[in-house]
Formats: C-alpha cells, sequence, structure tokens
C-alpha cells in the first residue's frame, strides 16, 4: 500500500528514526559513490513543482532515477494552470496518467493534504506554503545525527524568518520528537505570538530575541533565508545582518565544535557571510544537499518502493 507523506508533526520517534536510518543507508549512492537497489523500477513519480525550486525538485528527481524510477516533471510555468486549470483538477489528470507517486510543492497551506485526500497515488509534500516541508526536516535531522551521532541533547538554534519558514516548523516538530532543545531567534516581526504559544506547551522548545546572548551555548545553528516572496520585507532586510546575520564575527564566538546549517538558497552577506558559508570545519550547506537525496531516497521508497528491491 502506498504512503504519503504530508507532515512531520505528529510522526512518532520510531517512524522518523526508522526514516533517517533508511536514508543513512542511502548517503553512499547519493553520493554517485555505490549502486542503489532499484526498488523504484517500473515506478513512475511525478514532480510537481507550483513553486521554484533548485534543490528539492532536483534532488526528488535524483532520488528517483538512483533507485531505478522514472520521473515526470511539471511546473505551474508551461502546464495547463496559466489557463484556468485548478491545483486539484492539474492532479487529477497526472493521477489519471497512472503514476506511482507524486511529489507536490504548492504554495498553499494544505495543498499535499487536499490531493491525498482525492488521487489514488501516493502524495509527498515537497512544501506547501508556510505550513511543513517534511523531507527538508529529515535531512536537517540526518545532517546533525551524523555530525553528532545522535540528536537528543543536541542544543539547536533556529536563526531568521521563522514566520514564513515551513523548513522551521518541520524542523520544530522532528527534532523536539528526537530530543533536541531548540531555540527560535529572530526579529519580533517574523517570530510571531504563534510560536510563543509552541513554546509554552513544549520544554524542548524557548524563544529569544538577542542571538548574541545565545551563542555559546549552541551546537547547531540554522540560518533561516529572509522569504521576500512571502512578504517578509518591510524594512527588514536593510538592517537584519546586522542583528541576526551569521557574520564573521558572530561565527568567532560559537563553540568550536558547533556546525552551521541552512536550507537554501543563501542570500549571502545577509543571513551568513562569505566565509561563514564556505568554511569546511563548520559549514554543513553542500553536506544537507547531499542528504537531501538520501533522505528523499527513503521516503520514495518507503512509499512505493518494490519490496523485493530487485537490482
Amino acid at each position: 500500500m502506498a504512503r504519503h507523506l504530508l507532515k512531520l508533526e505528529g510522526l512518532d520517534e520510531a517512524h522518523l528514526t526508522s526514516l533517517l536510518d533508511r536514508a543513512a543507508g542511502f548517503i553512499p549512492a547519493a553520493r554517485g559513490e555505490a549502486e542503489a537497489p532499484a526498488s523504484l523500477r517500473g515506478r513512475l513519480v511525478a514532480q510537481l513543482f507550483f513553486e521554484d525550486s533548485t534543490r528539492t525538485r532536483l534532488s526528488f528527481e535524483a532520488a528517483t532515477a538512483r533507485l531505478g524510477g522514472r520521473s515526470l516533471s511539471l511546473s505551474g510555468v508551461g502546464s495547463s494552470a496559466s489557463k484556468g486549470e485548478t491545483f486539484l483538477d492539474t492532479a487529477l489528470n497526472v493521477d489519471a496518467l497512472g503514476v506511482d507517486a507524486m511529489v507536490v510543492r504548492s504554495s498553499i497551506s494544505g495543498g499535499a493534504d487536499l490531493l491525498a485526500r482525492n488521487v489514488r497515488c501516493a502524495v509527498i509534500n515537497a512544501g506547501d506554503g508556510r505550513r511543513e516541508h517534511p523531507t527538508q526536516g529529515l535531512l536537517d535531522c540526518l545532517t546533525i545525527r551524523e555530525a553528532f551521532g545522535k540528536i537528543s541533547g543536541v542544543k539547536v538554534a533556529i536563526v531568521g524568518d521563522i514566520a514564513n519558514s515551513r523548513v522551521a516548523r518541520s524542523a520544530i516538530h522532528s527534532l523536539t520528537t528526537l530530543g533536541a532543545s531548540v531555540r527560535l531567534v529572530g526579529p519580533p516581526t517574523l517570530l510571531p505570538r504563534s510560536f510563543a504559544q509552541i513554546a509554552a506547551r513544549h520544554d524542548l522548545v524557548s524563544i529569544t530575541h538577542d542571538l548574541d546572548s545565545i551563542l555559546p551555548e549552541l551546537d547547531v545553528i540554522m540560518m533561516l533565508r529572509v522569504q521576500l516572496e512571502r512578504a517578509a520585507g518591510g524594512g527588514i532586510a536593510a538592517d537584519y545582518r546586522e542583528h541576526y546575520g551569521l557574520t564573521h564575527r558572530r561565527a568567532l564566538r560559537l563553540p568550536a565544535h558547533c556546525i552551521v546549517m541552512h536550507p537554501g538558497p543563501v542570500n549571502r552577506g545577509v543571513e551568513v557571510d562569505d566565509d561563514v558559508a564556505d568554511d569546511g570545519r563548520r559549514s554543513q550547506i553542500l553536506r544537507q544537499v547531499t542528504h537531501g537525496v538520501a533522505v528523499r531516497m527513503a521516503v520514495l521508497e518507503e512509499s512505493v518502493g518494490r519490496t523485493d528491491r530487485v537490482r
């Protein structure tokens, strides 16, 4: 039976750990250093991206190919959506092509859930509005687990445009379920009161607007992109670097073991300075991209993979 992946909220520790274990086994194949089992041979995966994407889209296509499957790709530009076809009608037509899975990115929060209720194939959420980005949350967990050998007890700061970030929401759900403590950091305009309610309900989540005060205690600092396309501008970008950017000076105050993460795309000189982003000792930004392929291989295999894992 096909299995959807719509969100990380509500997934238990055992399921998250199982996915991470499966993904860890795929890392050599994701790097191109080993052959993966052809567990998607004969499977057809539709890649429906109605928002721009580089890492997520290409890594889902790479994951499908590594496992022996084939992709059909569709974006909003050039599709019948430009003629007025609804999001659901587009998906229903793709489902009627006989695809086995549908990877969906949309600006509609809850869009993947809508499709899962109406199509026959497996639906994998590749980002829905401001709600969640589950495979990003998984790859972030995989990156942290590889760096520290565990997630439980690790101190993580998620910094920046929390309000508009589906990445932050998926990270909060997965990291806290696996026992990490999470500090949410950002200007008040980008860290709304709804997150204070999350913190009040969860003893592993806390909020601060003062990045400098917590730098020496961190194991992981995850910088988020300022999402101007979701109306996050409003004068924030002008002085964002001064208060919340991971500058060279701030990086010097991090513990030697602390790693730097960013989901991409990186606005260099705003969220992260060049020398910090490119620091091979602590920056995990490109490692996250590789782990994205491994995680998406794991999710696709769990959703629609052949049980015999044919080679």
